[in-house]
């Protein structure tokens, strides 16, 4: 009777070695150990503790889906553009772990209520999230697509801008939404609508390059580019300019100087709605200058290959 030989599928380790395989590697540990201190502390309440919470845990799962599905080597069975969607995911994730890094110490950490103890695992905490951050930050530089390079839309300049320009319009929705500060003008609604619009054709590029579904568009993918880039950019200066106008100006009932009951407002969720409006108001000019760089790559890419 013959012996039959069974067949063992080993995993593809020569990705895991790679300057990038190993990057990813070390951004799953050190994100699994910033998450993991903050819960031994328990200092993380709130929607700015969850949100935190959420960016660590997000990005250590989808990095980990990442690094499993390269070293089983099924990058092809997929349903998602494997050129298009680990670069997009790794920019993300170097804005939320950025966020987060920022915005945790300064909910949490000044708090003098807690021992040494819990303050210093909080601090080492923020320490491995800077880590975190600054690997997925080598992982974006190691993935961007090179000059010349052919490679997925999402790895250029253009595509990368397409992500901060989200990331940046959500930030701003959340200042806008809590308390809602576009509903004293007419004017400042139409601000709402720019940040909505621009935000959505945004994600809409997003999945159609990641989804392989730009030859669904009636026109050419780079021409629809550059028109969606210039159109983001003639109403992203429309709100540079009124939405200030109408937050501080006395004749529209806003005030140009900072009230005196903002000066105990510290938390996120808790600042005043005069430090929202300029928040809103500094982050419409980096959203504008997101879109006009944009705006210049776009029409300087000649040839994509999503």
């Amino acid at each position: 009777m013959p012996v039959q030989q069974r067949t063992i599928v080993m995993g593809n380790t020569q990705t895991l070695r790679t300057p990038v395989g190993i990057v990813r590697l070390l951004a799953v540990i050190f994100a699994c150990v910033t998450f993991s201190l903050v819960v031994h502390t328990g200092r993380w309440s709130g929607r700015v503790g969850d949100l935190c919470m959420f960016s660590w845990c997000f990005c250590f799962a989808v990095t980990l889906v990442i690094l499993i599905v390269e070293f089983a080597g099924v990058q092809n069975r997929m349903p998602v553009s494997w050129k298009n969607f680990p670069i997009t995911f790794a920019m993300y994730a170097v804005l939320m772990c950025l966020s987060a890094t920022v915005i945790y110490p300064l909910n949490f950490l000044e708090d003098k209520a807690y021992g040494n103890q819990a303050r210093t695992y909080q601090i080492v905490a923020i320490v491995f999230s800077c880590l975190t951050t600054l690997a997925y930050i080598i992982e974006v530089s190691l993935t961007r697509a090179k000059p010349g390079e052919v490679t997925g839309y999402m790895a250029t300049t253009p595509g990368l801008l397409k992500v901060v320009e989200t990331y940046i319009a959500c930030i701003i929705f959340v200042f806008v939404s809590d308390p809602p500060l576009y509903e004293k003008h007419d004017a400042l609604k139409w601000c709402l609508a720019v940040y909505c619009i621009c935000f959505i054709l945004s994600v809409v590029v997003i999945i159609l390059c990641i989804g392989e579904c730009t030859g669904w568009l009636p026109c050419a993918f780079n021409k629809f580019l550059s028109g969606y880039a210039l159109l983001a950019v003639l109403m992203y200066a429309s709100a540079m300019i009124i939405w200030p106008i109408f937050s501080f100006d006395r004749k529209n009932g806003g005030s140009p100087n900072r009230p005196s009951a903002c000066s105990s407002s510290h938390n996120l969720y808790r600042m005043c709605t005069w430090d929202k409006m300029v928040a809103v108001s500094v982050l419409t000019a980096v959203n504008l200058i997101a879109y006009v760089m944009d705006l210049v790559f776009s029409a300087r890419l000649i040839f994509i290959t999503v």
